[in-house]
């Protein structure tokens, strides 16, 4: 957790520490980020006003070094549309403003980590006596592109794609319903989990994104069609 608030990072460690997690604390991006380059995380809890680099930055910089696949639930004092937006489009997995209900924390927090099928996910599984064997191996086939669900991966033409654990749910969530037109709402559930807020254009964004991935002309969509006042659907096509 890269908090600068002492009082918060002491709350958090507490509370979190009550449901099985360790929580490592960094005062500065600078501290958080020197840490997440010497240790490996399950996830990371990031605020956005930092006292050293701004959290979107420091967002900016895990997801194009080593921590591409690190888990980010950005915590920031500033609650706006537009404020959710930037931090999804700098790779944040989750958003969520302050102040918060420690219960909404942990609840999302555990979200991410079922989503990104993390060894502190699997953990708790199997505290709970789940079997292993109920991770889905099934691989999803389009044409030059691969959906591994179990292995929670996407490749397009044998290389791995780049996708957070948002934008990999909302990709399967279309593909496993191929050919049918899903709304920004249904989506939305799907994806983080939450009801679509009036002029809330943050799964725009995730689409965006995961166009940019998959798509050999993002500007001019052949997989993830847009249905103008419907939603998108996923193609069809075998190429």
């Amino acid at each position: 957790m890269i908090e600068d608030d002492p009082r918060l990072s002491a709350l958090v460690v507490e509370y979190l520490a009550e449901s099985g997690f360790e929580v490592t604390t960094a005062a500065t991006a600078t501290m958080g980020l020197q840490a997440a380059s010497l240790s490996k995380f399950d996830a990371l809890i990031l605020d956005l006003m930092l006292p050293d680099i701004d959290g979107l930055e420091v967002c900016r910089r895990l997801r194009v070094n080593e921590a591409k696949a690190l888990p980010i639930l950005m915590l920031t004092a500033r609650g706006d549309a537009t404020d959710r937006v930037v931090g999804l489009e700098m790779g944040a997995d989750d958003y969520l403003p302050k102040p918060f209900e420690p219960r909404e924390l942990l609840a999302r927090l555990r979200a991410i980590l079922r989503r990104t099928g993390s060894s502190a996910a699997n953990a708790e599984r199997d505290a709970k006596g789940r079997n292993e064997s109920e991770t889905l191996v099934d691989i999803l086939r389009f044409g030059r592109l691969e959906i591994d669900r179990g292995a929670r991966e996407v490749r397009l033409d044998g290389q791995l794609c780049d996708l957070t654990s948002h934008q990999f749910v909302l990709l399967r969530t279309l593909a496993e319903n191929a050919g049918r037109v899903l709304s920004r709402e249904f989506l939305m559930e799907s994806a983080t989990g939450e009801s679509l807020e009036a002029f809330d254009r943050s799964i725009d964004v995730h689409v965006s994104r995961v166009r940019a991935t998959i798509e050999d002309d993002p500007k001019q969509p052949r997989r993830i069609i847009t249905v103008r006042g419907a939603g998108y659907v996923f193609a069809r096509q075998q190429n």
